[in-house]
């Protein structure tokens, strides 16, 4: 019987243990595996056979994390790993090598954005960055080189929605895999890979973890992308790193992309979960569905109440009519269009939209000024001075970043706690 996804989301990829049957799902904290024998121990190390041999490349813990959020998002394996940075990271370097290169839109988080501005070119990775409404723009930056598409559901911070379905046609119509990093949407607000996506990319310790105590990544494939092309040396050449493994065509079709990333980046460069923080995020994705819901909600009338206010001269949520994401929205966001919102004050506030923004954070008192979102408290940043402040002013112009924006994560508290406390620090500013 298939189940639903509130049900998937408690049981997905767990029963109880059939020794002690404890029903939850336990922590290990071992940090390697017995073998049965040495032809055993050979045997998974060759991956002619499954199992575990030590933490770093996987856990028993990560297991059930990993088959959970597969399930979740409908595809055919899952890595999880250190960070959201590090789950972008292994991404892209599990297909692209020196020489290569990929098409990435410009609206990206700021570490993202530095990582393949200034980061994987030391690596002779090179990364066209384009504006994410211009799809002309991106097929014109396609080249030979080019190796995957990337972009975000909904870009940090300025919330534009991605038309998913129209960017996964351009990337399979040039061979190409589409990456999405959808760690603002969760999989209970959108499945990229139900649009097209190959692959999807979160950041735990955002709405997933939903409690700001873990970090943690996860990468999922849907299995569908042909690793077979030549196209793709990583998958198509023999891998001398791994006994000459042609990992596109000596692996089952749907395995190939996530087994050579637990066995080549993974092993080799160790960006591995901790049990424990994979055990965390597995108690946060139980009341995913029940959070994302209040998440919505709030962040609705948070965006209702700025959007009427006079010392605020813009604000953008895509569940606010008047936002120009609204209609794609509408499409790929039909349960709520997630928990964040951003703003700018009016020019006639008092030393400008920059400096009255500065004014206003300092003035709230239940948001938690920090950099993170997805928690369940409310939090406020200004990205322009932290989170994007290593990209340059033009860089920053030609992302859509306003100096003056105010990114709101809106929490799970009592919506008129929050717009009590929005409405004191507005009328400070």
């Amino acid at each position: 019987m298939k189940q639903r996804f509130e049900t998937l989301s408690i049981h997905g990829g767990h029963t109880p243990d059939p020794v002690t049957h404890a029903r939850a799902v336990p922590l290990h904290r071992s940090t390697s595996f017995t073998f049965k024998d040495t032809r055993h121990a050979a045997d998974v190390f060759a991956l002619r056979e499954p199992g575990f041999l030590y933490t770093r490349l996987g856990n028993p813990t990560q297991e059930v994390l990993e088959s959970r959020m597969t399930l979740l998002e409908g595809g055919a394996g899952s890595l999880a790993l250190a960070s959201g940075t590090s789950a972008v990271f292994y991404a892209v370097i599990n297909l692209a090598k020196n020489g290569d290169e990929i098409v990435a839109a410009n609206n990206l988080y700021g570490g993202t954005y530095t990582m393949f501005d200034s980061i994987l070119p030391d690596f002779g990775i090179r990364t066209r960055l384009v504006k994410p409404g211009d799809l002309d723009a991106f097929a014109t930056a396609i080249t030979p080189a080019t190796r995957a598409i990337f972009i975000e559901a909904i870009g940090n911070p300025t919330l534009e929605v991605a038309d998913i379905a129209a960017f996964a046609d351009l990337a399979h119509a040039h061979n190409l895999p589409l990456i999405v990093d959808a760690t603002f949407t969760t999989p209970y607000l959108l499945r990229p890979i139900d649009y097209g996506a190959d692959i999807v990319v979160h950041s735990l310790t955002k709405w997933l973890g939903g409690h700001g105590t873990a970090i943690g990544g996860i990468v999922i494939d849907a299995g569908r992308f042909d690793w077979k092309d030549k196209g793709f040396a990583l998958y198509d050449e023999p891998d001398a790193s791994y006994h000459g493994m042609r990992w596109g065509h000596d692996l089952p079709e749907g395995l190939p992309y996530i087994s050579r990333m637990r066995t080549v980046p993974l092993r080799n460069l160790g960006a591995c979960i901790a049990p424990d923080n994979a055990w965390m995020f597995l108690q946060g994705i139980e009341t995913l569905a029940l959070r994302m819901d209040r998440h919505c909600s709030n962040a609705l009338r948070v965006a209702e109440f700025l959007s009427g206010h006079p010392k605020v001269g813009w604000v953008r949520y895509p569940g606010l009519e008047s936002d120009p994401g609204h209609q794609l929205a509408k499409r790929y966001l039909p349960k709520g269009c997630g928990g964040m919102v951003v703003f700018g004050l009016a020019s006639s506030v008092e030393g400008g939209g920059k400096e009255g923004g500065r004014r206003f954070v300092e003035q709230l008192g239940l948001f938690s000024h920090l950099a993170n979102v997805g928690d369940a408290r409310s939090l406020v940043l200004h990205p322009a001075s932290t989170t994007h402040s290593q990209m340059s002013n033009r860089q920053q112009e030609e992302a859509g970043l306003k100096p003056e924006l105010i990114r709101l994560s809106i929490g799970l508290e009592h919506p008129d706690d929050i717009l009590e406390d929005l409405e004191q620090a507005l009328g400070a500013v």
